[in-house]
């Protein structure tokens, strides 16, 4: 990487320095007038504050051919990963006897439009991967969809990414200067064509060291991803050095298996995925977390760890804090706890930092429930629903304008004036982007006769944007950037707004966290402070 040290950036130019207010202030004192360019993600326009991707994978134990639906179990999988990706999908197997070729389903949509009888029966294999796909770095096409199968001289591979590479140009320089073609823009095929290079001093005599090329690629990309790989009978969990992105083993119980640790149950087959929450629905237990920088080995025997690529010194762990805010699904586990207990400690860490006199507290739902929950529990206040959500309508970012996402909120939600009608109401919200939809919800609430309505947000201003995977906006379109939370107020219509801040977040994060050793923590934060755990990305022209 051209910036090894954890340099920041000015928001609204392309200089660099060690203190990013130094900067930003420096162009607006010099140049006020000024028009900036802005730091574009990869030359994709971006539309809104979305996840990137979800990887599956799962294994089964004992003598193959196997009596669990491999396919089925990663196709359950991916649905309950949807929430990371609704772009596209794909699941590919191995029957684990050749390493020729895999069976493979892919394509653009939903799980449940891509896979049903037919397909998954097609699937047939002792071990298979699978990705749901929210597209940052390439077009939303199905050249790009995931998992990505290469043919090399040892057999076939397959990789499914989580995340966004850093310093992606560098490494498509390296695999094209090295006689490689590249047929799409995805950062999946760039590190399956890396992979498919040894390391100069591996010994393979006996065929590919697979740990060897996947630390290899480690070294050479610090951040940011989550990766399976599959070759014939084995499957590989990759987790970056930083531990940026999630990802997470289970258990395969049998399903007779009644509450206890699944360790002491025998296992029928390994699972790993980007989160924890769809395990229960497979028949699967949470054993632990990838660590950062380990390379796992899954077989038909269990799983170890093969290697582990440490981080500098000098570097903390940076997960991204976002997880815990949006991202994630509430019944999800990071670092030991429930990420539902997590956004209720954000709620009542709000309530300790911006209380007000109110009669009922309520949320945006889904997104502000628990915070909602725990706001009320911290105050006092009781918690009342006064919207109602259509839960046959997709997500107003989708849409492709600023007036369609402003008029999606009346689709999307209806206003209980049984609830708020005479009322003080707080409104909780886990996150604030652009500001379009907030406005309109105020002003439902105040149709339906609300009183007063003040508006608290269970997570800090956003105003950076994210090169890791989330499609994060430009700083232009950041609320954040242009008003300040008083002024924000008053121009959605609410009597008051305030966000949660920064240390108040990590307070909510850690307090109940189970691993508390302060070598394995640390958060990734750039979208709210601008520090990029592993700097800039070295083409900010991109």
């Amino acid at each position: 990487m051209s910036n090894p040290r954890n340099t920041k950036a000015c928001g609204k130019c392309e200089n660099l320095a060690d203190n990013a207010d130094a900067v930003t202030n420096s162009c607006s004192k010099i140049f006020p007038d000024k028009k900036y360019k802005q730091i574009q993600p990869k030359g994709k326009e971006v539309t809104g504050l979305t996840h990137e991707c979800g990887v599956f994978g799962a294994i089964a134990c004992g003598e193959w051919p196997t009596q669990i639906d491999i396919a089925q179990c990663i196709c359950l999988g991916l649905v309950a990963l949807q929430h990371r990706g609704q772009e596209s999908a794909g699941i590919a197997t191995s029957q684990g006897k050749t390493a020729k070729n895999f069976s493979i389903h892919k394509g653009m949509g939903m799980i449940s439009n891509l896979f049903n009888d037919d397909s998954i029966k097609k699937l047939k294999g002792n071990l298979g991967i699978g990705h749901t796909r929210y597209s940052t770095s390439a077009a939303s096409e199905v050249v790009n969809c995931q998992p990505f199968v290469v043919h090399t001289a040892h057999g076939a591979v397959a990789i499914a990414h989580n995340g966004e590479l850093i310093n992606c140009e560098s490494l498509r320089r390296v695999v094209l200067e090295r006689g490689v073609g590249l047929s799409t823009h995805s950062d999946s095929e760039l590190i399956a064509q890396c992979l498919c290079c040894a390391p100069e001093d591996a010994s393979e005599h006996d065929g590919p060291d697979w740990p060897a090329r996947i630390r290899q690629f480690m070294t050479l990309a610090p951040l940011s991803y989550s990766l399976v790989v599959m070759h014939k009978d084995k499957i590989y969990a990759v987790r970056d050095s930083y531990g940026n992105r999630p990802l997470c083993i289970g258990k395969i119980v049998p399903i007779t298996l009644g509450p206890g640790k699944p360790e002491d149950a025998p296992a029928e087959g390994w699972v790993v995925s980007s989160e924890s929450c769809g395990f229960l629905s497979i028949g699967a237990r949470y054993v632990r977390e990838v660590e950062p920088g380990e390379i796992v080995e899954m077989t038909r025997n269990g799983f170890r760890t093969v290697d582990i690529v440490e981080r500098p010194d000098y570097k903390k762990m940076a997960f991204c804090i976002f997880e815990y805010v949006y991202f994630a699904r509430s019944d999800t586990t990071f670092e030991g706890q429930m990420v539902y207990s997590v956004r209720l400690q954000c709620g009542m860490q709000l309530a300790i930092e911006s209380p007000i006199e109110a009669d009922i507290v309520s949320s945006v739902p889904e997104s502000g429930t628990a915070a909602a929950h725990g706001y009320a529990r911290e105050s006092g206040i009781p918690f009342a629903e006064v919207l109602c959500k259509n839960r046959y309508v997709g997500r107003t970012f989708i849409q492709p304008s600023t007036r369609l996402r402003q008029l999606g909120v009346a689709k999307k939600f209806g206003a209980l004036s049984v609830n708020c009608e005479g009322k003080r109401v707080v409104l909780i919200d886990d996150s604030i982007v652009r500001g379009n939809t907030i406005g309109p919800i105020i002003k439902l609430l105040r149709d339906a006769g609300a009183k007063e309505v003040h508006v608290r947000i269970a997570s800090p201003p956003l105003k950076y944007p994210c090169y890791m995977g989330i499609n994060i906006p430009t700083r232009e379109e950041l609320i954040a950037n242009e008003l300040e939370p008083d002024e924000l107020a008053n121009h959605v219509g609410a009597d008051s707004l305030k966000y949660l801040s920064v240390d108040g977040l990590i307070t909510a994060v850690e307090i109940n966290k189970a691993n508390t050793n302060p070598i394995k923590a640390g958060y990734c934060t750039a979208c709210l402070t601008g520090e990029y755990p592993g700097g800039l990305p070295e083409e900010l022209s991109w």
